[in-house]
């Protein structure tokens, strides 16, 4: 059985993933504090959510994706690097991460399921 989690989500991916926030609390800046299910699924699809758009520094991927605990933060970097979600490259002094097609597809699939989840609902 999954345990609902407390968590900082960006306010554009709650928007978007709303199937994985049980309840919603205050707005902080760009984030809401949020009651979740399916944690690991839902800080995946946050890292992959920042860098649908453009390519970022680590720093940046880190601060935007709302994945406070570093460690856990390296470890779904990691994660998305292994399964070729995500690739890195060196530029001058900085990680620069980019989303691969396989990072996009996953994304996708979880973005066009809420999609049909909205126009079941109308």
């Amino acid at each position: 059985m999954m345990r609902a989690r407390l968590t900082y989500v960006p306010v554009e991916v709650a928007d978007q993933f709303k199937d994985f926030i049980i309840k919603r609390d205050e707005q902080i800046l760009d984030a809401v504090k949020a009651r979740t299910k399916d944690y690991s699924t839902l800080s995946l699809l946050k890292l992959l959510y920042q860098l649908r758009g453009n390519s970022m520094t680590f720093s940046d991927l880190y601060s935007k994706s709302k994945i406070r605990m570093k460690k856990s933060f390296l470890n779904y970097l990691h994660l998305c690097l292994d399964y070729n979600f995500v690739q890195k490259e060196a530029v001058g002094s900085n990680m620069i991460y980019s989303i691969t097609d396989n990072g996009r597809l996953m994304l996708n699939l979880f973005m066009q399921k809420n999609n049909q989840n909205k126009e079941q609902s109308k």
